[in-house]
């Protein structure tokens, strides 16, 4: 007999995938917004795919292991990736600084490669993250470009942009543990309101609204609530591990 919660949690994986590969065409086509709303997107993917293994009455599976991180390193690895080296606008800023963007860029998608093969093999086990895991890396870069690229709420300063980067995927391959946003996690309603925030920044953004408008500053303030979070995830999640716990499902 079929496990219904293992299905409905394969299709969330196929589902965060799918949307990892829209958000690379999104990319090349010259609309890093609404690849940056389809990254958030399948970070909600990727979590319900958690919440509906966990539910499934077996154990988890390696199938379900392994096509995890493969959808993970395709929305989470490739398609930040692509946002950190392919600039389509604001070209006369980029330009000088494209051959680092292609390098970071691969730089980011070798550490999220790294840290999805170690989990796959080996961090599974844990009940937590070693390194920052690569849902919690993407949105880093999401919110980095939003304030220093696109739509740049501060200035265009793609150095920031690289070297945030290269911070990012240094804390994902570094042994750093962090916490897995579960029920009873200290950084879940903190997490939750960071979803949201990432939302309703995306959503407004995609209407392009003009500087000072309305529409404009409730991005602007969501904005900075997706960055509030991401510094508590990244600086207070840490404190919260309890490195005695073992995990109860496969996926980041």
């Amino acid at each position: 007999m079929i496990d219904r919660w293992r299905l409905f949690a394969n299709l969330a994986t196929l589902a965060n995938a799918l949307l990892g590969v829209g958000a690379v065409l999104y990319v090349l086509a010259g609309n890093p917004l609404w690849a940056m709303f389809l990254i958030a997107a399948a970070i909600a993917f990727d979590g319900l795919d958690g919440m509906l293994s966990r539910r499934s009455s077996g154990p988890p599976t390696s199938f379900g292991r392994y096509a995890d991180s493969v959808a993970d390193a395709i929305s989470f690895g490739l398609a930040p990736a692509f946002l950190i080296a392919v600039h389509t606008a604001d070209t006369n800023l980029w330009s000088p600084w494209a051959t680092w963007a292609l390098l970071l860029g691969g730089l980011y998608f070798a550490a999220a490669v790294a840290r999805l093969t170690y989990f796959t093999f080996r961090g599974f086990e844990r009940g937590y993250f070693l390194g920052v895991p690569s849902p919690q890396a993407a949105l880093a870069i999401v919110v980095a470009l939003l304030f220093h690229a696109q739509p740049a709420f501060q200035t265009v300063q793609p150095l920031a942009v690289l070297i945030g980067t290269a911070v990012v995927a240094t804390m994902m391959v570094a042994p750093v543990p962090y916490p897995k946003i579960r029920r009873g996690s200290p950084l879940r309603w903190p997490m939750v309101l960071t979803g949201v925030a990432t939302a309703v920044a995306l959503t407004v953004l995609q209407f392009r609204p003009a500087t000072g408008t309305l529409a404009y500053l409730i991005a602007l303030g969501a904005s900075y609530s997706m960055l509030i979070g991401v510094a508590v995830y990244y600086f207070v999640g840490p404190f919260t591990v309890d490195r005695g716990s073992t995990s109860e499902a496969s996926g980041e």
